[in-house]
Parts: C-alpha cells; sequence; structure tokens
C-alpha cells in the first residue's frame, strides 16, 4: 500500500484559533513590557507628584476614599489640586466644574496625537474612549516616544500595561500622601507638584528629532511669562499652546520652502 506524499490539508479553524492564541500571547508580552517600562522610572516620578493631592484632599475635609477616587476619575495632578482648592474656598459646583473642564483643554490635541498610533481596524469605540482617560501629560510624553517602536498589533496592549501601572501608583501615593502629608514640611510638599512638568519638559526635550518640535519647545518656553501676563485667567495655557505650536509650524514651513528654493 502506498501512501501519498502530499500533506494534508491544514483545517482553517485550528489555523485561526493558533492565531489568536499567539495574538493573545503577544498582547499579553507587551502588556508586561508597557508595565515594566512604566515601573522603570515614570510611574516614580508622577507618583511621587501626586502625593501632595492627599494632603490638599485632607486639608479640604475629604476622606482618603475621595482623593484617591479623584486620581483614578480625573487622573491629571493640576485638575485635582483646582478641584480641592476650590471647595476649601468653597466656590460654586458650576464653577468648579467648569474650571476643571477648562483646565482638561490641553489633553484634547494629547488625545487626537497619541490614538491614531495605537488604533487597528479590530479596535472599538469603548477601548478607545478607555485608552482617552488613561492619556494624561507624562503617559502622552511617554507614549509618544516608546509606543512608535512597538508593532502595532501590540501597542494598545503596551498602552495600556503602561498607563494602567503610573494610575494604581499614583492611587497608592494619594493615598500615602493623605497619611503622611502632615509629617511632611510644607514646601517640601508643595515642590513635588512640579515634579511633572519638570520631567515632562525633560522628555519632550529628549524625543525633539524634527525643527518643529525643537522651535515648539523653545517657542512655548520663551512666551509662557508673556501669556501668563496678557492671557485671560485659565486660558493662559491654551494660548499659549496655539502660538507656539502656530509659530514652530510657520517657522517649518519657511525652512521647507528655502530648502526647495
Amino acid at each position: 500500500m502506498f501512501m501519498s506524499g502530499a500533506a494534508p490539508h491544514p483545517d482553517p479553524a485550528l489555523m485561526a484559533e493558533a492565531a489568536e492564541d499567539l495574538g493573545g500571547r503577544n498582547r499579553r508580552a507587551w502588556f508586561l513590557e508597557g508595565a515594566w517600562q512604566a515601573l522603570a522610572g515614570p510611574m516614580l516620578v508622577v507618583a511621587v507628584s501626586l502625593l501632595s493631592v492627599g494632603g490638599l484632599a485632607r486639608d479640604a475635609g475629604f476622606s482618603i476614599e475621595v482623593a484617591v477616587a479623584s486620581t483614578l476619575v480625573l487622573w491629571a495632578g493640576p485638575a485635582q489640586v483646582l478641584f480641592f482648592g476650590a471647595v476649601a474656598a468653597k466656590a460654586s459646583w458650576p464653577a468648579i466644574a467648569f474650571t476643571i473642564s477648562l483646565s482638561s483643554v490641553r489633553f484634547v490635541p494629547m488625545v487626537v496625537s497619541l490614538l491614531p498610533t495605537l488604533r487597528t481596524k479590530r479596535t472599538r469605540l469603548p477601548t478607545l474612549l478607555l485608552a482617552a482617560h488613561c492619556i494624561a501629560v507624562t503617559v502622552w510624553a511617554e507614549g509618544m516616544r516608546r509606543i512608535p517602536s512597538v508593532p502595532r498589533d501590540g501597542r494598545l496592549a503596551f498602552f495600556f500595561g503602561f498607563s494602567l501601572i503610573c494610575i494604581l501608583g499614583t492611587s497608592i501615593s494619594t493615598a500615602v500622601g493623605f497619611v503622611l502629608i502632615g509629617e511632611l514640611p510644607l514646601p517640601f510638599v508643595a515642590g513635588l507638584l512640579f515634579m511633572t512638568p519638570i520631567y515632562f519638559v525633560a522628555t519632550l526635550t529628549r524625543s525633539a528629532s524634527r525643527p518643529i518640535d525643537r522651535w515648539a519647545l523653545i517657542l512655548g518656553l520663551a512666551a509662557a511669562p508673556v501669556t501668563e501676563a496678557l492671557a485671560p485667567r485659565g486660558l493662559d495655557l491654551l494660548v499659549l499652546g496655539f502660538s507656539a505650536g502656530t509659530g514652530a509650524w510657520l517657522i517649518q514651513r519657511a525652512l521647507d520652502a528655502r530648502a526647495r528654493i
């Protein structure tokens, strides 16, 4: 009896299942890689900067549960400072909501620039909405630097591993700050909030690979005192970003036009 030398025809269902399992393992690996990279430094910086938020919440008369919930829900140190500070000043709730919403406008360009690098054809809207909520200053800055080197199918997993570790770390630090803030000198506590913007500027400087990026940083730093003094209160950051970004774009256009001559 002679056996045919032809290879058996593979079962499409088994192939699809194997591919799905492989993709799942890859996503888990990228999730863990994102978590590890967050633990390697960024999470510690953003977590330390939110220690003072816990103390501010306690001084405003809130419980530790509310302090931690503010980190999970708002996930933005400046917005949390505005919230607890405004409550302590007995501002009206509509004014508090408007102020926090206005302070969060800065996240719109971050979301618009980062989400397209994460999505695939299979990405669902609820997943994108959750990813948008996880975007903060440090997550955006590090994401724009690290995510382009991650394969497209692993980017969402990497992003969630990175961002969720940062959120977890800051939630823990908020609780620690709530308990220990009375033991720390006030100037030290206030200085902790500046760690995130300093780290943010350092990260942007390190990842600025194009002239337009460097010009945006230079113009933004140079124009910050002017917009702080002249722009309407609460809109200074928005005006600063728009003017510095537009100026950098115009300079880049002029450089490109000169190169074509």
